[in-house]
């Protein structure tokens, strides 16, 4: 007897609508290339609208990736087997940076210099909740989550913001944010501080990176202290988006234009980094997901002087 797997009533409504999106979406968003991926032919490279000016990226359990503007927070939906999408949410003037998607077909999307953050449903684009957690000077850079709780990053303070979940992930009131400060070895300096984050590999610290120093951190999720993470004295400078498979720690270095890539002990206290991850198609990476076998990142191009015509895209390289 062949049993049939269900597919949940939000994944069945993501997938109609996505496959929507793919039917209308210009030529111009039409993939360039593309590799094989079993029988498959998946595209290399999503092309994103003129002057969208890319941060973040997130992808789920299905073939959708979901891509954040810095300049107006419009969010863009894109079909992994098609290469076609398009802007789904409109933004509110204010940048879309860090974002996640979790299995309950949410996006929690990281604000940037408004200093807030929103969730969004990832079916329809609808704002399901919005959170304040600073002013000016403030930087809210990047999300991970853990389960219980939205963990943000803000890249001008020394202070992590915590969203807790409901035992079926309901969202809180304004209220019930904590902010967490970061203490221990984690000291702000000038420029960018923490920017990605991350879980350890065995589920019970957070790990941060500090773009300017390029020192990764181990914290406790309880009491914010920080710790050094032992990297055997290599430095992950320019660290932006990270992202954990396994225990291997994927540190998308924006100004080097590679991947760095940590193997980690199970509890994130050390690690070492290996052979980083290239391409010639890199162009100030800042985020990246994964998705089978491959690693989508975010060309945000930080180099370039944006106009309403730059051109963006994401690209993908295989992974180890």
């Amino acid at each position: 007897m062949i049993k049939r797997r269900r597919i949940p009533l939000v994944c069945a409504v993501a997938l109609g609508v996505a496959a929507s999106v793919a039917i209308v979406a210009p030529a111009s968003a039409r993939p360039a290339t593309s590799f094989r991926h079993g029988t498959a032919a998946l595209p290399t490279e999503i092309v994103l609208p003129p002057g969208f000016q890319p941060e973040g990226i997130a992808i789920g359990t299905w073939p959708f990736a979901y891509f954040g503007s810095r300049a107006d927070g419009d969010l863009y939906r894109a079909n992994l087997i098609t290469g076609q999408g398009s802007v789904f949410s409109q933004g509110p003037g204010t940048g879309s940076l860090g974002m996640k998607v979790d299995p309950r077909g949410r996006l929690f999307v990281a604000g940037g210099g408004a200093g807030d953050a929103r969730v969004v449903s990832a079916v329809s684009g609808a704002v399901l909740a919005s959170y304040q957690f600073a002013t000016a000077p403030t930087f809210v850079n990047d999300v991970v989550l853990t389960g219980d709780a939205a963990w943000f990053t803000d890249s001008q303070r020394a202070v992590l913001y915590r969203v807790p979940l409901g035992h079926h992930g309901e969202l809180p009131a304004q209220a019930a944010v904590v902010s967490v400060p970061l203490t221990g070895d984690f000291v702000l300096q000038a420029g960018f501080n923490a920017n990605g984050i991350a879980r350890t590999p065995d589920g019970r610290a957070l790990l941060i990176v500090q773009s300017n120093t390029g020192l990764l951190f181990r914290v406790n999720q309880a009491t914010g202290v920080a710790t050094t993470v032992d990297l055997g004295g290599a430095l992950l400078t320019s660290g932006d988006g990270i992202l954990l498979s396994g225990h291997t720690l994927f540190v998308v270095r924006n100004q080097a234009n590679l991947v760095a890539v940590v193997r980690l002990n199970a509890a994130g206290t050390a690690g070492s980094v290996v052979a980083p991850l290239t391409d010639p198609r890199l162009d100030v990476p800042t985020s990246a997901a994964t998705f089978g076998d491959r690693l989508y990142l975010t060309n945000a191009r930080f180099s370039t002087p944006p106009t309403p015509t730059t051109p963006y895209s994401a690209i993908a390289i295989t992974r180890p």
